[in-house]
């Protein structure tokens, strides 16, 4: 390969090492955390359901001090709850308001995990579409490619 070609292809691996990947990396922890929080409201919801359904009113408990260090606690009236609603606050609320509550929560995240998932595909669409064009114009070879998609150049 000569020079000129090798050079082009050496941008392009720093473009995709550089730019893309991270980009990639990036938006797949960010939906990683967002699928996070939306299976804490999920449990939330079921947990809240399930106190409805077998009319729970007084409740005794766990709970975690940290470290895996728990303590014996008792909720003597489970019809209030407090809801972490970002940012460090905590709201109190029924059981009807947390539910509906937690409903829209979870529809906003599950927007912020298709607006990700659409992120993710363009960013892999843009390093498939560059990989395409340097096989198109005989800058990569297709063994080369293999190679490619198997390192950390290409995700």
């Amino acid at each position: 390969m000569d020079s000129a070609k090798q050079d082009k292809v050496r941008k392009f691996e720093e473009f995709v090492d550089r730019r893309l990947k991270p980009d990639l990396v990036h938006a797949i922890a960010q939906r990683d955390k967002i699928f996070e929080q939306q299976k804490v409201f999920s449990d939330l919801r079921r947990n809240i359901e399930n106190l409805e359904k077998n009319s729970v009113t007084s409740l005794r408990t766990l709970v975690n001090l940290g470290s895996e260090v728990y303590m014996q606690a008792d909720v003597p009236d489970t019809r209030h709850i407090f809801v972490d609603v970002g940012l460090g606050f905590h709201v109190e609320f029924t059981w009807s308001e947390a539910l509906n509550f937690i409903a829209a929560r979870e529809e906003k995240l599950s927007r912020q995990i298709e607006e990700y998932t659409s992120l993710i595909a363009s960013i892999k669409a843009q390093i498939k579409m560059m990989v395409c064009k340097f096989v198109d114009n005989g800058f990569i070879a297709d063994h080369e490619i293999r190679a490619l998609e198997t390192s950390d150049h290409y995700v």
